[in-house]
């Protein structure tokens, strides 16, 4: 042993080793990164903790008002293109309203009861759009799906901060995230066989008994997280008395100073924190060009594909977007370059747009509708990796995240009105802003990696 470097901000003490590696001693507990031991740890909370988070979000069926409209909602309730666009993002109205809410819940009860709750309540509600017929009864249950809606995500996001290190969540992340790839191509090839198979069965239109059926198995997936979904390190049974010390020990430094701040204190901290602000920015742009994904069954009536075509023309995207964000997840992990990932999958989403918005072969533009998908989900994933990496202490850091969440959603407010129906079939409108937006995001990258770098204050810091 050659010195021992005492960071009493943190009670932690830095040991390196004769073989130049390093030990933490925390609260009388000695920690090697990248030990046997945390390996086999982090393989345990993987096989516990990512396939249930996983399954769970390929139920949130959130693009399937697509689909339901190409089935024939748009027709029966008799919505404009601006009716449409309401529907759409009044629902991010109500997640606004109640993420910090949420999330602060979150905080202080156990995420093994509450995300599958969350997740009962939005499963029932679907199953009871079969008595939506007017506008009105739409705007209603999507403001309302919202609200519920609100806990999830961000509240899943809480959880992975307070499980893995700064280091290991790029991967995991985009791993979660591949969910919402998998339910948007397996809901394009479920709404084509619901919505045409199911047509007037028990007098109920095709695209109803899509939201009853995806409401249904929502239901079942979440009565099985409330057996399965784990809670935070210190509180999990299949987590042995020595594993839950390792768990603690190596996010100590840095990762949980602030945990016992009030729900006051940690608002008004993530309101002063300027990391807020920026980062709810990028988000809020990043998920305006997310918008396109609501009109992918739009964009491809556009392309000359009709009914049940439409639908199923929509998988190849999603799954292009999942192969192109896993392999880039795992290198941001691997490179520990988060913010230089995202930068270069939205310059290939500036590229890809561009030629969306020129070109007038439907091939061509099939084919980079395909890779600006992937560009938007690549860098969302990634982005929200290094995010929560950038907030101290598990109170503040809820509030954060769902802060940033929140607002970073209601772009989905103004950007369900960049793909309206007279711009048919070639949308350049909706695709040049969505061009100038990613570029924007682009540049709002580059000053944030230069302003405040990928690490953050979790993790194990760098000597």
């Amino acid at each position: 042993m050659n010195n021992v470097d005492i960071d009493e901000k943190h009670d932690i003490q830095h040991v390196e080793l004769e073989n130049g590696s390093t030990k933490l001693e925390s609260g009388g507990y000695n920690y090697v990164p990248g030990s046997d031991d945390e390996k086999r740890l982090v393989r345990k909370i993987d096989r516990h903790l990512l396939p249930m988070l996983w399954l769970m979000y390929v139920f949130n069926y959130r693009t399937n008002i697509g689909n339901a409209k190409v089935g024939g909602m748009e027709k029966d309730l008799h919505l404009t293109s601006s009716q449409y666009s309401l529907v759409l993002s009044i629902f991010f109205v109500g997640y606004l309203l109640n993420e910090v809410p949420c999330n602060m819940i979150l905080s202080r009860s156990k995420p093994s009861i509450f995300l599958p709750t969350v997740m009962v309540l939005w499963g029932g509600m679907s199953v009871g759009a079969k008595g939506i017929n007017s506008l009105g009864g739409m705007v209603a249950f999507r403001m309302v799906l919202g609200l519920v809606e609100a806990g999830f995500f961000p509240g899943v996001m809480l959880l992975l901060s307070c499980w893995y290190k700064p280091a290991e969540l790029s991967k995991r992340i985009a791993l979660f995230y591949t969910a919402s790839l998998v339910s948007g191509a397996f809901g394009g090839l479920l709404a084509g066989g619901i919505i045409q198979g199911m047509e007037g069965l028990g007098n109920t239109r095709g695209w109803k008994w899509l939201f009853i059926i995806e409401g249904s198995l929502t239901v079942v997936i979440a009565i099985a997280a409330y057996f399965v979904l784990p809670n935070y390190p210190t509180t999990t049974k299949w987590l042995s008395e020595a594993e839950k010390e390792l768990a603690v020990a190596r996010l100590a430094v840095g990762h949980e100073e602030g945990s016992d701040m009030t729900h006051g204190e940690a608002f008004m901290a993530a309101l002063k924190d300027p990391k807020t602000w920026v980062f709810m920015l990028i988000y809020n742009v990043l998920n305006s060009v997310g918008t396109i994904s609501y009109f992918f069954p739009t964009l491809m009536s556009g392309l000359g594909y009709k009914g049940r075509t439409a639908q199923f023309m929509t998988v190849p995207i999603y799954v292009v977007a999942l192969v192109i964000s896993v392999a880039n997840g795992w290198n941001a992990d691997r490179t520990g370059q988060k913010a230089y990932t995202v930068l270069g999958a939205c310059c290939c989403g500036v590229i890809s747009f561009i030629i969306c918005a020129t070109v007038h072969n439907n091939a061509v533009r099939y084919t980079f509708i395909c890779f600006g998908g992937a560009a938007i989900w690549t860098s969302v994933p990634i982005f929200l990796s290094w995010m929560v990496t950038m907030f101290q202490g598990r109170e503040s850091r809820a509030i954060s995240i769902a802060i940033i969440n929140g607002f970073g959603n209601l772009a989905s407010v103004y950007g369900s009105f960049f793909w309206p129906a007279k711009d048919a079939p070639r949308y350049v409108k909706g695709f040049s802003i969505t061009t100038s937006l990613i570029g924007l995001a682009a540049v709002l990258v580059a000053l944030t990696k230069w302003k405040y770098q990928d690490k953050g204050f979790a993790g194990i810091p760098r000597r």
